[in-house]
């Protein structure tokens, strides 16, 4: 009975383990860029285990910035666990976009205060894809991985490292 249980529990762990190596994205990152107001400033890249890091520049945490926000320090670099069923939701959007035949660039150009949004994603295969998004409206199913991603500054536990 010893050997059966010890089997199964070899068994499950490994079937665990194998899941997550194989990931079909190797790395996820998304940055948003700074307007003319008060968009958040901000870089975050996940990796397959979950696990993550947040680099807080601005317009991150206050409840009512302002201008003088700019003036001070960045806020600072953050690691983290992505929770499990977050990072299963992340996934779900990024393969409903079908991320490899989106286009490269989205956005008007000719409006000069407007944030960007890059999402970079790097496959297990060794392809990528980078997504710039002038004005973050480049589809309906973009705007919502960006609003995902927003979400994450404060719906996760974040460790501050520097």
């Amino acid at each position: 009975m010893k050997y059966l249980l010890g089997l199964c529990a070899f068994i499950f762990l490994f079937s665990c383990n194998s899941q997550k190596m194989n990931s079909k994205y190797s790395k996820i990152e998304y940055e948003a860029t700074p307007c003319f107001g008060f968009c958040p400033v901000f870089k975050m890249t996940i990796n397959p285990d979950r696990t993550a890091v947040f680099e807080a520049e601005h317009f991150n945490f206050s409840d009512k910035p302002s201008k003088d926000e700019f003036s001070k320090p960045r806020e600072g670099t953050f690691k983290g666990t992505i929770k499990e069923e977050d990072y299963n939701k992340l996934i779900a959007l990024l393969d409903g976009l079908d991320v490899k035949n989106l286009n490269e660039k989205y956005g008007d150009n000719n409006v000069t205060d407007l944030p960007s949004s890059h999402l970079r994603v790097n496959f297990a295969d060794g392809t990528s894809k980078h997504v710039e998004d002038y004005g973050k409206r480049g589809s309906e199913e973009l705007s919502e991985i960006y609003k995902f991603f927003e979400d994450l500054r404060k719906n996760q536990q974040w460790t501050k490292v520097k």
